[in-house]
């Protein structure tokens, strides 16, 4: 008696030949976003025990400000807020690596030009350096270039000492930083022209 074929079976869109299947996509970006995950360094600039009085006394916690970067140009910042410490570097390592900003290094190892910011009343400066100066910079200062990969830099912080603002100004300083390309692209200009005129300025100026 011959069998009868499943209906079911029958009625099933096969596979064209050459046609690949979906299994297994995606696989590429995840090792890659794992890779760039472990490529990530992370400091903790500082950390606060704060209270919280409620009805029944005060209920203590800690805050903690973590500085990630890549050491290729990638940085951020962020804080975070747990009754333990390991939970409260935990969160602000993820607020800074989702807040994460490129920033643009002069052969990758220093600025490419001198750049101001502020926060609040603080106020940063920060100036490219020649090779062999090394980071010249306070604490919560140097995390930042240490994890973003600056190698030379002389920077100052000015008018507060809280570790929150002096990260906050020198990110407000960083954001400002832009390399030779993107002024000579958004001027319609060639990357010559514009360092030419750097380096003629630079002449004049040891000139006089």
């Amino acid at each position: 008696m011959a069998r009868t074929p499943n209906a079911e079976r029958s009625e099933r869109p096969g596979r064209e030949r050459g046609e690949r299947s979906d299994r297994g996509r995606g696989r590429g970006p995840d090792n890659q976003n794992a890779r760039e995950e472990s490529d990530i360094v992370d400091k903790l600039v500082h950390i606060n025990r704060v209270a919280k009085v409620v009805k029944g006394g005060r209920r203590f916690a800690f805050a903690a400000l973590v500085v990630v970067g890549d050491e290729k140009g990638r940085v951020g910042y962020g804080s975070g807020k747990a009754r333990e410490v390991p939970e409260a570097i935990r969160k602000a390592t993820e607020q800074a690596k989702r807040n994460m900003i490129r920033v643009a290094l002069r052969e990758g190892r220093t600025l490419h030009h001198d750049a101001h910011g502020h926060f609040g009343a603080g106020r940063v400066v920060l100036r490219a350096a020649p090779s062999g100066t090394g980071i010249i910079a306070g604490g919560p200062m140097r995390a930042v270039f240490e994890t973003m990969g600056v190698q030379d830099v002389v920077a100052k912080c000015i008018g507060t000492s809280n570790p929150h603002n002096m990260i906050k100004a020198t990110f407000d300083a960083l954001v400002n930083v832009s390399s030779p390309r993107a002024i000579a692209a958004k001027r319609g200009k060639k990357v010559g022209e514009i360092v030419g005129r750097r380096d003629g300025a630079a002449a004049v100026g040891a000139k006089e």
